[in-house]
This record gives C-alpha cells, sequence and structure tokens, in this order.
C-alpha cells in the first residue's frame, strides 16, 4: 500500500511540476508554443483554465496522498 501511495505521489509531483510551469505568468498558453500573448483578459478560458484546475486538483491530491503516507508510516 506504501508503495503504490509513494508512486501515485511521484508520479502527481511530475503531473504538478509540469502544470505549473506551462502556465506562463500573465502570456497564457498560447505564447509557451509560439502565439502572441499581447491581449488582457480578465477571466480565464480553454487550456488555461484546463490547466488551473488540473494544478489545483493535482496540489490537493499530492497533499491528501502525503498526510496518508505520514499516518500509514
Amino acid at each position: 500500500m506504501v508503495q503504490i501511495l509513494t508512486i501515485m505521489e511521484m508520479v502527481l509531483g511530475v503531473l504538478l511540476i509540469v502544470s505549473v510551469l506551462l502556465q506562463q505568468k500573465g502570456a497564457g498558453l498560447g505564447a509557451a508554443f509560439g502565439g502572441s500573448g499581447g491581449g488582457v483578459q480578465s477571466t480565464r478560458r480553454g487550456s488555461d483554465l484546463f490547466l488551473y484546475r488540473i494544478t489545483i486538483l493535482a496540489s490537493l491530491l499530492f497533499f491528501g496522498i502525503a498526510l496518508a503516507l505520514v499516518v500509514i508510516e
């Protein structure tokens, strides 16, 4: 059980790192792949919203698994 949780935590850690790095400050995902990020947006849309939600979900799961590992061990 501990090994499964540890592997899940490592996978979530990598997912969390990737999702944070893809969110460029004020530029959006399009600028990471050569698009222009000159437009001003007040809300997140499309892939930015998806990355934002994935980041929140991955961080909550990562924290929960870390707490579970502390309680188990």
